[in-house]
């Protein structure tokens, strides 16, 4: 199936599936999720993701990779829309919020690491090497957390094995560009056809028991059964942070919907945002531009699709 920014109501079955808040509705009933990501280094990638989360869900739970005064207080002066909670306490959220993000702005490395087979989460958070606090961290999640729904991204990607994806009852929604697709799966695509990108992203869904978006010029979205293949967009969406604010959009959709439609929508939704910001702001826009405007393309979406009905 391809879906074109050009072409809204190619949209009409999956905009037909999405909750919508009902106007009963009370606080935490529209999904509650949980950002975790950030290192020494990077901060920013988890904030992106958590504020575009902010405006789709009711509550959004931030946490940094790393736990100490100076950056918790620095965090809590550019987050507002959401709580920022300690490294101690994740299990808790974990358990408690509809869904996880996990990944954005943390620490990889090109070595393979060994995995921790720590016995609590305070072992976890006690290890100094940053890549293997992600790879440790993210055996723990899905150890232990098998039915949770996940979006797993970035650096989370590239330190995990993909045969832990199949340990999942409730399969994640990874996504990966193409240089953390082939580290994680071993297959290269760049140069491929969008025929057998499709077709490498739908059997690697199916084999392993997640949906994948694979973030590209086109963007190729699959269960391993049904395939869609997203066309939009625009050269500004290679900024960096625009992938940050992707998974921030799936881990907030997926907390109430199905997760093929919380993909298919999420995608639809960046690229023909990127495509509004255009006509004002040419290639030019920044991530900033890209938070705002994305609720905006929602709405008139769902606006049109119900003025037809």
């Amino acid at each position: 199936m391809i879906i074109s920014t050009k072409k809204p109501e190619d949209m009409k079955s999956f905009l037909s599936r999405l909750y919508i808040p009902p106007s009963d509705s009370h606080k935490g009933q529209n999904g509650k999720v949980l950002v975790v990501g950030g290192s020494a280094l990077f901060h920013s990638s988890p904030i992106w993701a958590a504020e575009m989360a902010s405006h789709f869900a009711d509550m959004v739970h931030f946490s940094s990779t790393k736990e100490n005064n100076k950056i918790i207080v620095s965090l809590k002066k550019q987050f507002r829309n959401g709580m920022v909670i300690h490294q101690a306490d994740i299990p808790a959220y974990i358990a408690e919020d509809d869904a996880v993000l996990v990944g954005p702005g943390m620490v990889r490395a090109e070595t393979a690491h060994s995995t921790q087979h720590t016995a609590t989460f305070k072992d976890i958070i006690a290890i100094h090497d940053e890549a293997e606090y992600t790879r440790a961290f993210m055996y723990f999640l899905i150890k232990r957390y098998p039915e949770k729904q996940m979006v797993i991204d970035a650096g989370a990607l590239q330190m995990m094995d993909k045969e832990w994806l199949q340990w999942l009852k409730q399969p994640a929604i990874i996504t990966p560009h193409k240089f953390e697709f082939h580290r994680l799966f071993d297959i290269v695509i760049d140069g491929t056809s969008p025929e057998e990108k499709e077709a490498y992203v739908q059997k690697m869904a199916n084999e392993y028991n997640c949906i994948i978006l694979l973030k590209s010029v086109d963007d190729y979205i699959s269960d391993g059964k049904t395939s869609v293949r997203v066309i939009g967009g625009n050269q500004g969406l290679t900024k960096g942070g625009t992938g940050d604010v992707l998974s921030g959009l799936v881990v907030s959709l997926y907390a109430k919907n199905e997760p093929l439609v919380s993909a298919v929508v999420a995608s639809f939704l960046q690229k023909r945002a990127a495509e509004r910001l255009s006509e004002t702001k040419g290639y030019w826009y920044n991530t900033t531009d890209l938070l705002g405007i994305i609720p905006d393309v929602l709405t008139e979406l769902i606006y049109n699709e119900r003025s037809k009905k």
